[in-house]
């Protein structure tokens, strides 16, 4: 089963992954504010993940990890 892992000390927040992100299971959590001051990105559906990559990808920070 695939898993995406985001590592908030990298994420900023800009949000690209929750765009590419093809089954919509990626978001900002706006309850969380890093060390930073970013909102970081999160998976809310885990089961759902397909492991395409497509967050992994499009993420200029390199903060997003894809186990399949």
């Amino acid at each position: 089963m695939a898993r995406i892992s985001v590592d908030d000390s990298f994420c900023k927040g800009c949000g690209l992954c929750v765009d590419a992100c093809p089954v919509h299971i990626i978001e900002l959590d706006e309850n969380t504010i890093t060390a930073k001051g970013y909102h970081p990105a999160h998976c809310i559906d885990l089961d759902a993940c397909t492991g395409c990559a497509s967050c992994a990808t499009m993420c200029p920070d390199v903060a997003i990890t894809v186990e399949r």
